[in-house]
């Protein structure tokens, strides 16, 4: 009952108890009679707006169990509308109650290509649980038409007739109710991708094609806002330490050598560690680990920069002042509660600064997806190129009076075969949208523009024509025409037409990336390869002759894998190159949720995998039994020292 209406009541109740006239009579009965229609248009007004409401929720509904996925946010709107035309006395339904109750698939295929019979697609599957109880463990059963073959990522995959089973990895075993994981995979169809069921465990799925469920397994990963710090506080963890000095850790090149502000030569030996490009919107791993200690961590075991793969689309969210929910365990992290995902990267500068370390973001996807990766270019529907140079040109910006941040990788790993035409990443001398050559001098100008001293990482392509004569423009569609190597590593294209930086060439370094046959059995794998073999039919004339004829730097952006054979030996020979050549690099990967290489630490992300630690070891910047850093004033870590205090190579 309305305030008006009651202050009616009121008056008339306080009036009756004393004689009332006729012509009040007659008044208040005429007052009656407007409040009386008042009422039922009101009535009316409310019954047809609960039609319309009814009607959207029905449509809502419905489309839910259509394969793409609608828009959440129409449907919560339409839940609360209706919600509030509830008679009083009725329960009201909370929005929990309207969420698809079970197992819900969701999948999504944004990138293919064909490889001889099969359509290849990078797949990315998400798994949310909501169900009345937790999974300890799951296995997963999808049919899919016309399925060929299958390679994946954070699961066990196998392939029998039209069925894929996926079976849990150790450290994504368990899904709290409410929780969600993600699987991703290179999957091969006879015909366009289409998931026609799924079984989670024996039990029926709903499944939808579209926006894919990231990780959230568990129930204190979401930021929450019970327990936040002040404003002050926030600020206050993420002011730099006294003991940095802005400005003095800036580097650059000298042909084949990177030097500090000195001319000191130095080496770079970092370690990759992921999760602002997969959905996470911080690093993976910190629903089972602190961040601090992490950081920390990796700073003590001697490796002195951390490569940041991230997504173009999420650092646009940033300078348009949106900030995706940062998925981790709130308490094991609760200084990060207060935080937003942009100031949770920012605290992380923080962190790698006082720990002595350098960081290198890369854009490793265009989109904020766990198989962004897979895209050949550095754009899509979604995400355009003014989008994919916005994002770097805003980061070198944001951070151009931060020394922490000494380098860019433009782009994660450029590829695509000779029958995708002009969705394959090219280098040649041309202005093609594909050409990554004018791709990458474009972005690195503007990140330059914005940070004249700041590295650039250029990475190579896929493929190269065999005669740059007959085929430059890459008509050919026939892969015989072609050199192949590895998706980035194919940097054979700087000998015809080189990376130009103008005044700024002493910024360049080539990036390429290389793995052994564990992630993939390419020719040079095939018999009994040799270091000289490798050297032979892959690096040499891939992206080593770069550095041996003191074109440029290199730094080696991805290697790594499984210690057992048969990619130890490759891993072997690839360490072999690294430490005779001090060739600079950056491990791939600090996570344990690497599907197809493994990590340095296991799967709780705080027990380091001391064989592969050891390993590498071997190939991490010492001088006397310490770890050298990047930084002039502050240590690497709790065995490391000082730039300042190195001999240098």
């Amino acid at each position: 009952m309305s305030d008006e209406k009651k202050d009616v009541n009121s008056q008339q109740e306080n009036v009756g108890k004393k004689g009332i006239n006729k012509k009040l009579i007659i008044a208040f009965a005429g007052m009656g009679a407007v409040i009386v229609g008042l009422v039922i248009a009101l009535i009316l007004v409310a019954t047809s707006g609960k039609k319309d409401v009814d009607s959207s929720a029905s449509k809502a509904e419905s489309s839910s169990a259509v394969a793409s996925e609608t828009d959440d946010t129409s449907e919560e709107d339409s839940v609360a509308d209706e919600n509030e035309d509830e008679p009083d006395g009725e329960e009201e339904e909370s929005k929990d109650d309207k969420k698809e109750k079970g197992f819900i698939i969701s999948y999504s295929g944004d990138n293919s290509w064909q490889d001889g019979d099969k359509v290849m697609t990078g797949m990315e599957i998400g798994i949310e649980n909501n169900s009345d109880e937790a999974l300890k463990e799951w296995t997963l059963e999808l049919e899919i038409d016309q399925l060929k073959s299958c390679d994946g990522w954070n699961g066990n995959f196998k392939v029998k007739g039209n069925k894929l089973t996926v079976t849990n990895v150790d450290y994504n075993g368990e899904i709290a109710k409410g929780g969600s994981t993600s699987i991703g995979c290179n999957i091969g169809t006879g015909t366009k991708l289409n998931v026609k069921s799924a079984k989670l465990n024996g039990v029926e799925c709903i499944v939808k094609k579209g926006k894919v469920s990231q990780n959230n397994n568990n129930n204190n990963n979401n930021q929450n806002n019970d327990k936040k710090t002040t404003e002050k506080d926030v600020k206050k963890l993420l002011k730099r330490t006294s003991k940095a000095k802005q400005g003095d850790d800036w580097l650059h090149t000298d042909g084949s050598k990177i030097l500090d502000k000195d001319g000191k030569e130095v080496w770079l030996t970092g370690v990759n560690w992921f999760g602002y490009n997969t959905g996470t919107n911080t690093f993976d791993g910190l629903w089972n680990s602190e961040l601090v200690t992490s950081v920390e961590a990796i700073a003590d075991h001697g490796f002195n920069l951390i490569r940041v793969p991230m997504s173009a689309e999420l650092i646009n969210q940033w300078s348009e002042g949106e900030y995706p929910k940062a998925n981790y365990n709130n308490a094991y992290n609760e200084e990060l509660n207060s935080m937003n995902s942009l100031e949770i990267f920012d605290y992380f500068l923080k962190l790698a600064e006082e720990n002595g370390l350098k960081v290198m973001p890369d854009i490793h996807s265009a989109e904020t997806n766990a198989s962004g990766h897979t895209v050949n270019l550095w754009y899509t529907d979604k995400v355009t190129v003014k989008d994919y140079y916005h994002a770097l040109e805003w980061l070198a910006d944001r951070y151009k009076d931060n020394d922490t941040i000494v380098a860019f990788d433009l782009k994660n790993e450029p590829h695509g075969k000779p029958n995708e035409g002009d969705a394959a990443a090219i280098w040649n001398d041309s202005k093609g949208a594909n050409n990554w050559k004018y791709v990458a001098e474009t972005a690195a100008s503007k990140v330059l523009a914005k940070n004249p001293n700041v590295l650039i990482m250029v990475e190579g392509i896929e493929i190269y024509p065999k005669n740059i004569k007959k085929n430059g423009d890459y008509s050919s569609t026939n892969s015989d025409d072609y050199y192949f190597n590895w998706w980035g590593g194919n940097l054979r294209g700087v000998k015809d037409y080189p990376i130009d930086l103008g005044k700024y060439q002493d910024k360049l370094v080539y990036s390429p990336h290389d793995y052994g046959p564990t992630v993939y059995q390419q020719p040079w794998f095939e018999g009994d390869y040799t270091y000289k073999s490798l050297m032979k039919d892959c690096w040499k004339d891939n992206w080593f002759y770069i550095q041996e004829q003191d074109i440029a730097p290199l730094l080696i952006g991805e290697w790594g894998g499984f210690m057992t054979e048969p990619n130890l030996t490759w891993m072997t020979y690839m360490r072999k190159l690294i430490k005779d050549n001090h060739v600079n690099h950056t491990f791939w990967c600090f996570n344990a949720n690497s599907g197809d290489t493994g990590g340095l630490v296991k799967d709780d992300f705080v027990t380091w995998d001391e064989e592969k630690y050891d390993f590498v070891k071997e190939v991490l910047w010492q001088e006397g039994g310490k770890f050298v850093g990047l930084d002039h004033a502050i240590p690497l870590g709790d065995n490391g020292i000082t730039l300042k205090k190195a001999k240098g190579l």
